[in-house]
């Protein structure tokens, strides 16, 4: 047990997944399930799915979204990525060196597209099946891989630096990524190591400062060892899903991932939103840091995501 200043209360919490504390990195099990509800045939997801998400730790859904609603969303991209008049600076990260637009955060508030579109039954009633619970939007963003400039992701678990820099307690929540240009085999597209969401890897070094400044655009700390990583991969093997426009890629909050640097004319983008449990919602960090801002990890006591029936447009 730690204690830990949380808006000027002391709490206490058992960390679980301690990362960043030891000299030496650490490959601990997963303490938490991966799918929260039994399936039914009421569920959202047909058995195999189900199953397949939880020895994988990721599902593609190739076909989700109707062509008509994937136009609606390229082009509300195009316009959210043309013109950035108005929007906070903070929410804006830029590609090291370039300049060029990396992500844009918050996006699901600062677009009424991307509200409806997190909102939607078909995403949000998935995330609240798998967790088990009501569910809020922990993080949203834009992601730009722009051609010839976007620079890589290094491979990691989202779930480490939620935990140890936001205050997620356990691993409940998943992301969701909506495919809004070509996924090919060489412009970097998301990679996932099979089966790495049943370990934890405890990362080396303590995080500095106000680190989110830069791990927006590259990423030093929270990153795995390289025998951990290739340990996970001569495990599980390494898969890129490669589904059209509108494929939508779920996957778990402690699934290994990343994605190369692309130096093709080809650019890839998607929207990316992360669903965590309500019952989840974040405590005092745990690395014993300020908390990240409010656009990185939603804090306070979020309300349950209203979820909607019908076309995103």
């Amino acid at each position: 047990m730690k204690e830990q200043l949380q808006a000027g209360f002391v709490t206490t919490q058992a960390d679980c997944y301690p990362s960043r504390v030891h000299a030496m990195p650490k490959v601990l099990a997963r303490q938490d399930p991966v799918v929260y509800s039994d399936w039914t045939t009421a569920s959202p997801l047909t058995r195999a799915q189900t199953e397949s998400y939880a020895r994988d730790g990721f599902l593609v859904l190739p076909h989700l979204l109707k062509p008509g609603e994937v136009v609606c969303l390229q082009r509300e991209m195009a316009v959210l990525q043309g013109d950035t008049e108005g929007v906070d600076p903070e929410l804006l990260i830029r590609e090291p060196g370039s300049g060029a637009l990396r992500s844009i955060f918050k996006v699901h508030e600062i677009s009424r597209i991307f509200t409806r579109l997190a909102g939607d039954r078909r995403l949000a009633g998935i995330a609240r099946f798998l967790l088990g619970d009501e569910v809020y939007i922990h993080q949203s963003r834009l992601n730009f891989k722009p051609a010839f400039r976007g620079k890589e992701f290094y491979w990691h678990s989202d779930f480490e630096t939620w935990h140890v820099e936001d205050g997620m307690p356990r691993m409940r929540a998943l992301s969701m990524s909506i495919v809004l240009t070509p996924n090919r085999s060489y412009n970097g597209p998301l990679m996932l190591i099979p089966g790495s969401h049943r370990q934890y890897i405890s990362c080396v070094g303590e995080t500095p400062d106000n680190h989110y400044v830069q791990s927006l655009k590259k990423q030093e700390y929270g990153v795995p060892d390289d025998d951990s990583l290739r340990a996970l991969a001569e495990t599980g093997g390494i898969e890129t899903p490669l589904g059209p426009v509108g494929t939508v890629i779920l996957f778990d909050c402690n699934t290994m991932h990343g994605s190369n640097s692309n130096i093709t004319p080809f650019p890839r983008s998607n929207f990316f939103a992360v669903y965590n449990a309500l019952s989840n919602r974040l405590v005092a960090p745990f690395g014993g840091k300020r908390p990240r801002p409010d656009f990185l990890a939603k804090r306070g006591t979020p309300q349950a995501l209203p979820i909607h029936e019908g076309d995103i447009a």
